[in-house]
């Protein structure tokens, strides 16, 4: 049901308008993104990411099944960051990004962030190597002024 939901909200762009992509909200969900998946995907810093996933996360990916928080750190740590001399590294394909906002009675708390994005092997003393892309939602609540991954939507895995 959850993720009927998160589909039918990506998908419905006449009643939620995706904001322009020179915005301060896509600027700054822009920009999280990019602070996020370094922190997070490429350095594996688990103590920024605890802090910046919901305690509650969702997260569907469509080769890995379902995950909560727990699993998905588990996962993390043995599949991304377990071996630094072939390491998985995440970069958005900038011109895919997209994000619509949520709002409740007119007040903002959340977003639905859709993108591409490509995923490379990086080895010491060599180029990136790229080895795959897929597609992404993301739903991130505004809380305490920070942007918390809540749900994740991972798909078309190439």
């Amino acid at each position: 049901m959850r993720i009927l939901l998160i589909l039918l909200i990506g998908s419905i762009n006449f009643a939620f308008a995706q904001v322009p992509k020179n915005s301060e909200l896509f600027l700054a969900l822009q920009k999280h993104d990019s602070i996020f998946f370094e922190r997070c995907f490429n350095q594996c810093d688990f103590t920024y990411m605890e802090k910046m996933i919901h305690k509650d996360l969702a997260f569907y990916h469509d080769r890995g099944g379902i995950q909560d928080k727990k699993k998905f750190l588990e996962n993390t740590k043995k599949n991304l960051c377990s071996d630094s001399n072939k390491k998985p590294i995440r970069k958005v394909r900038k011109e895919s990004l997209e994000v619509f906002p949520l709002y409740d009675d007119g007040v903002l708390y959340g977003v639905v962030q859709n993108g591409t994005h490509d995923f490379y092997i990086r080895e010491p003393n060599k180029v990136d190597k790229q080895t795959g892309s897929a597609k992404f939602t993301h739903v991130y609540l505004l809380e305490n002024k920070e942007w918390i991954l809540k749900e994740v939507l991972s798909f078309d895995d190439q």
